[in-house]
């Protein structure tokens, strides 16, 4: 893993002057960070989790991504790796396990951002990369079973190779359920699909190939609500499924579980900045906020025809750092460069001469 330059608090004698404030330190977040380098731009970086990566590190870290452009496939960890990577020449400083919690215009046009650790910033403008804010994945909610969070029952993978020859119980119906499932069917002693209804809000190409290894014997495919743990001497056994024709007993040593996220936009609901089904609305010439100066990119915003793809987040942050260049020197000249040619982004990239 690339190695991140960590700032570690509020500077004395007052708050850290910032050109921009990023907070989110996932794809999107991390890929502004490039294009407003590329510009010129510093910028500081904020996330709530210890780690950048946002839900591609935290929720399925060896999921394959197959639309990064130029990358036939890549895992969700290894993309992070390479932003990593790619922004290694403009040094952004990274705040990383610190919520931000303070968010206020100033007089002089620029903003105060502070984090719950006591970290302080003066911006020139912020960006909100924040996804769907913070998260929590829909728990199984089964009695008996937080004793077993973490261990037997889990709500993302983070070693694949430890499931392999065991009996798994996969429960859910979207992408995340069915790329895990097609990921583990020929690895694992056994593997149940449950969802609760027969429709599947994956990828039709995944429900498709799923079906044909349930007609080939190769796992099982459940229309069913879970019901109840199996435990025998405080291990986990199982679990009973109730399905229509009454209940059913799943043997698994592991249940996974992919209920989907509650997004929460916690204290950036609180920043007066407008919003549609909680989500920050944006423009599509520069995705600044109603509020000038403020910016979001990502799964956090909204505009017509949105569409929440990583790929449509990068191109997000790319128009972004337009806007946050003119936003911050309204006086100077735009004018677009090229990385092939340009001596200046050459130098900015240091690339060699």
């Amino acid at each position: 893993m690339t190695q991140i330059d960590l700032e570690p608090g509020t500077r004395a004698g007052g708050p850290i002057d910032a050109e921009v404030v990023i907070v989110g330190a996932g794809p999107c977040g991390l890929f502004q960070v490039f294009e407003l380098g590329l510009l010129g731009i510093g910028a500081h970086v904020v996330d709530s989790l210890a780690h950048p990566g946002g839900q591609c590190t935290e929720l399925y870290p060896e999921k394959p991504i197959y639309d990064i452009p130029a990358l036939p496939v890549c895992g969700a960890q290894e993309l992070i790796d390479r932003l990593m990577e790619q922004i290694k020449p403009f040094k952004p400083r990274f705040h990383l396990g610190q919520e931000v919690v303070e968010f206020s215009r100033r007089d002089d046009g620029r903003f105060t951002v502070a984090t719950a650790a006591g970290t302080r910033f003066n911006a020139g403008a912020v960006v909100i990369a924040a996804g769907v804010g913070s998260f929590q994945p829909r728990r199984l909610g089964l009695e008996g079973g937080e004793a077993f969070e973490g261990g037997a029952i889990q709500y993302r993978v983070k070693d694949a190779a430890a499931l392999e020859g065991q009996r798994i119980v996969i429960f859910g119906g979207g992408d995340s359920a069915l790329d895990w499932t097609l990921e583990l069917a020929s690895r694992v002693k056994s593997l149940a699909l449950v969802h609760r209804r027969a429709e599947f809000r994956a990828a039709p190409a995944s429900v498709a190939k799923m079906k044909e290894l349930v007609a080939a014997g190769s796992m099982r495919c459940h229309e069913a609500l879970p019901h109840s743990l199996l435990i025998q001497d405080g291990v986990l056994r199982g679990v009973n499924i109730k399905t229509p024709a009454g209940l059913e007993a799943l043997e698994a040593e592991q249940l996974l579980v992919f209920f989907g996220l509650h997004p929460k936009l916690g204290p950036i609901a609180e920043w007066g900045l407008e919003l549609e089904k909680k989500a920050l609305k944006v423009d599509t010439e520069k995705f600044q906020t109603s509020l000038p100066g403020v910016f979001a990119v990502g799964d956090i915003n909204t505009y017509p025809g949105k569409k929440k793809l990583i790929l449509s987040g990068f191109h997000e942050a790319a128009l972004a750092a337009f806007g946050i260049q003119h936003h911050l020197h309204p006086e100077k000249r735009q004018f677009l460069q090229y990385t092939t040619t340009s001596p200046v982004m050459h130098q900015r990239l240091g690339v060699p001469d």
